[in-house]
């Protein structure tokens, strides 16, 4: 098992819960991948704001796996508060009905929209209730230009669509691949009424993923290596070899099968050995920034966990105090997606940038003290999840016996995301071993 973020979490951990011997070998220091914690002072900061969605059941089940399940918190009912600048705030939330009537709030009184921009989104979301989220030719359009053909105002787009899309596929409406965005409309908001309630983690990333994982494993009898960066994979005859560095030493792995769990970039590079067409393509997934913008109070500013900002370069805002351990003030972090605009940028001018713009949202903080502010960039946050990349990404099974991919950058269906991360690793465990059966004869214990 190469790489140790959710996708390779979970495919150890059903192989090994299956019986089969299992090693994991993860670069970084510790289990999680890109979601993970640092300390900064008397702050345990996640790199990236994460939060789910109650339809993502396969990473909501690994959490409960690997002991992590009371360290969320899930929503009752859909709630957001939606902020603006010019003091017209507003709430997107749910009834208690079935779908799509769960939604009668948003058309009757979502103040960010006029009446008639709120009943040309009712006809909308019937019409996105009529795509197959499988279609491969609504991956030939961008969900910008498919509201279009709708009827759907540039006003609607910004303050409903785009600002839920943007957040779950980390792309603007016209970057956006309709097909995803069917996905994310359909199975998150409009096939049921619960599905788009939201789920916060209360504990560190760090904690939630990576140590729990960690112990999770080595109690199923897999072995977890960290600190061990894999080199290049080699085939000898029917196993496979993995060279490594693990504590300035090479190593050498002998395995029957491997689990590549690793972006799409590093994945191409460890497999330039093996005869897995189709690696090249994979650069045209290329990579689509998130940038975190952090700010430390010496007093409460806002009595809000979370809120949605338009026309404002704030997106979302989260009261990260208590699940930071800060001691005093308030601390909040500011998630911006699709950031291309912002992750070059030098920290003072982001500053200069968002601290008047948290004031304009929370006048309060105008009066209070700022302790601290920093800035978290991930340049390669998620794919580019544009028009057209369902054709380039693979499946689990590579034509090579044995050799499997994982990530969820692979053909999940889903939005690069934690579900679609997990998903993928249920799925290259699935392909191991009925690969093994195949040629061994293994029995599968679970």
């Amino acid at each position: 098992m190469v790489g140790g973020g959710l996708a390779g979490v979970t495919a150890a951990l059903d192989l090994a819960e299956a019986g089969f011997a299992v090693e994991l070998l993860e670069t970084r220091s510790r289990l999680g991948g890109a979601t993970y914690s640092f300390q900064r002072g008397d702050l345990v900061v996640d790199t990236g704001q994460h939060v789910f969605l109650r339809c993502y059941t396969a990473y909501t089940d690994l959490l409960r796996r690997i002991g992590a399940r009371d360290r969320i918190s899930m929503q009752r009912r859909f709630r957001v508060p939606v902020l603006s600048p010019n003091g017209r705030a507003s709430l997107l939330h749910r009834w208690n009905l079935p779908a799509p009537g769960h939604l009668l709030p948003v058309l009757l009184d979502y103040r960010q929209l006029t009446a008639a921009q709120r009943a040309r989104v009712a006809r909308t979301s019937l019409a996105l209730r009529m795509l197959d989220p499988a279609d491969p030719a609504l991956d030939e359009i961008s969900l910008g230009e498919w509201l279009r053909q709708h009827g759907e105002s540039p006003r609607a787009v910004a303050a409903l669509w785009g600002m839920l899309g943007l957040a779950a596929l980390n792309a603007d409406p016209d970057d956006a691949s309709m097909l995803l965005a069917a996905k994310v409309f359909r199975t998150g908001v409009l096939d049921r009424s619960d599905s788009a309630d939201i789920a916060i983690p209360q504990a560190p990333l760090a904690q939630l993923h990576g140590d729990a994982a960690h112990r999770a494993l080595l109690a199923a009898g897999a072995g977890v290596r960290v600190r061990c960066r894999a080199r290049a994979i080699r085939r000898a005859g029917a196993d496979f070899h993995v060279f490594a560095k693990e504590g300035g030493n090479s190593r050498e792995f002998s395995a029957d099968s491997v689990v590549l769990a690793v972006p799409h970039q590093a994945a191409a590079g460890l497999l330039a050995d093996l005869p897995v067409p189709g690696t090249a393509t994979w650069a045209g997934l290329s990579a689509a920034p998130i940038v975190n913008v952090h700010l430390h109070y010496d007093r409460q500013v806002t009595g809000l966990r979370m809120a949605a900002v338009l026309d404002s370069p704030v997106q979302w805002v989260f009261d990260r105090t208590a699940i930071s351990g800060a001691t005093h003030g308030q601390y909040l972090a500011l998630s911006l997606s699709a950031a291309q605009e912002y992750v070059d940028q030098r920290t003072e001018d982001l500053r200069a940038l968002f601290v008047p713009a948290v004031q304009q949202l929370f006048p309060r903080a105008r009066e209070a003290r700022l302790l601290d502010f920093f800035v978290t960039r991930e340049p390669r946050a998620t794919f580019r999840q544009a028009p057209g990349t369902a054709a380039i990404r693979p499946d689990a099974r590579t034509p090579v016996p044995g050799l499997v991919l994982a990530g969820a950058w692979t053909g999940t269906g889903w939005p690069d995301t934690t579900e679609g991360a997990v998903r993928s690793g249920a799925r290259a465990a699935e392909v191991v071993a009925a690969d093994l059966r195949e040629r061994h004869g293994v029995e599968v214990t679970a």
